[in-house]
């Protein structure tokens, strides 16, 4: 939710006098980004307890009333906290995490990003009791904020409920596109104004709650049209270009793609992205699905792959050309930086020489361009990279490798 919404007297203040009254034995911890604001709204919160208790069923009791920890009459107990606080000996049935960032620079800061997901992982969830619940609020900030590392994690036990300032399309509170959120606190026009004097990321970060690198993405996304279904003609080129992931699936938290992209270039010289397929996977998983999509290609279509350097990257191509025996393959190794690498394609883009085939894969493509490079992925930039690059280059032949057949 977007800041000055409320969002911390609901969720901070009143939600927890209300969870007693339905689980009155339970342990409540709250977080904030400080000590200072954690203690804040527990006080907020004994405050209310005691103005409402008769209604609550419950009051606090008399001998323990601190700001920082306190119980019920019915057997509950809340404790606040800071962000990175001591939890030694706590255990909650109920984890409230308010703002856990406090600052844009804090936000900016991949070290500081970094120790808070460490903190929230191996400290403050080994704290939650069996069927235990935990509600994060916040104001978005960054891409690779708390909030978004747990997006991305695609974790089903998450509900995410987000609520820009200006209604955007399927707005889960069913506003019509651009009415705000609270027009009776904050309208349209004073919206505005906010936004001319924030600047667009700031703005679409902490007010529609979609944060977005810095200013200086390479690829310019609204130039890249998409379109229906094309039918390639004899004088069409079409390749499929590979990146493969460096970490497998089980082996990190946050684990790379394996991603391919299908692209054509017309007669015209046109470009046409016809496809793009991810996985996050095993070795072997890749393997099969690299396979797959050669034969669902067809034998017409390059294929593009990456070339690590030394002998170890040599030994992989030349098992991928066992594979892949009688299809057109196009080992390459990468030179200079990926965004040296990238310029040749954001130029066509956005030049509006770019278009793509409309996919259910649009929308996480579209979102790692407009990313790049401030991104946390890249798989399916330099997927594309490598496509363009083997359609500029395509005067040089193609390896084809035909080897006698072998068992696996």
């Amino acid at each position: 939710m977007p800041p000055g919404s409320a969002k911390s007297t609901y969720t901070s203040v009143l939600f927890p006098a209300w969870w007693f009254t339905r689980h009155p034995r339970t342990s409540v911890i709250a977080v904030s980004h400080t000590l200072a604001l954690a203690q804040q709204f527990s006080r907020r919160t004994r405050e209310t307890i005691a103005s409402y208790g008769s209604l609550l069923g419950y009051d606090l009791l008399t001998a323990n009333r601190g700001s920082g920890h306190w119980r019920t009459t019915s057997g509950g107990e809340y404790t606040a906290l800071g962000v990175r606080g001591a939890l030694t000996g706590r255990r909650a049935d109920l984890i409230i995490l308010d703002d856990p960032i406090r600052s844009q620079l804090e936000a900016d800061n991949q070290r500081q990003r970094d120790t808070l997901w460490e903190w929230y992982r191996s400290s403050l969830t080994t704290r939650l009791k069996p069927q235990a619940r935990v509600i994060l609020v916040m104001t978005r900030w960054h891409e690779d904020d708390l909030g978004g590392r747990l997006i991305a994690t695609n974790d089903d036990r998450w509900r995410q409920l987000r609520l820009p300032a200006i209604a955007m399309p399927d707005d889960r509170l069913g506003r019509i596109p651009g009415e705000p959120l609270w027009p009776e606190w904050e309208d349209l026009e004073a919206l505005t104004r906010k936004r001319l004097a924030l600047g667009e990321r700031t703005w679409a970060a902490l007010f529609q709650q979609s944060p977005r690198p810095m200013e200086g993405a390479l690829f310019k996304v609204e130039c890249l049209s998409s379109v229906e279904a094309t039918t390639p003609t004899p004088e069409s080129a079409i390749v499929r270009a590979w990146d493969l992931a460096a970490t497998a699936a089980t082996s990190s938290n946050d684990p790379d793609w394996t991603a391919g992209v299908k692209l054509m270039r017309t007669a015209s010289g046109h470009y046409v992205i016809l496809d793009v397929i991810r996985l996050q996977g095993s070795p072997w998983q890749v393997e099969e699905l690299i396979h797959s999509t050669a034969r669902s290609d067809g034998l017409m279509v390059r294929i593009g792959l990456p070339e690590d350097p030394g002998q170890a990257g040599k030994s992989q191509v030349t098992y991928f050309a066992g594979r892949l025996a009688g299809y057109r393959l196009s080992p390459s190794r990468e030179t200079g930086s990926k965004l040296t690498r990238a310029m040749a394609i954001a130029s066509q883009i956005e030049a509006n020489n770019v278009s793509m085939i409309r996919g259910n894969w649009n929308r996480a493509f579209i979102e790692e361009l407009r990313d790049f490079p401030f991104g946390r992925k890249d798989d399916q930039v330099d997927a594309l990279v490598r496509a363009f690059s083997m359609l500029i280059d395509i005067s040089e032949p193609a390896r084809r490798i035909t080897l006698p057949h072998f068992s696996r």
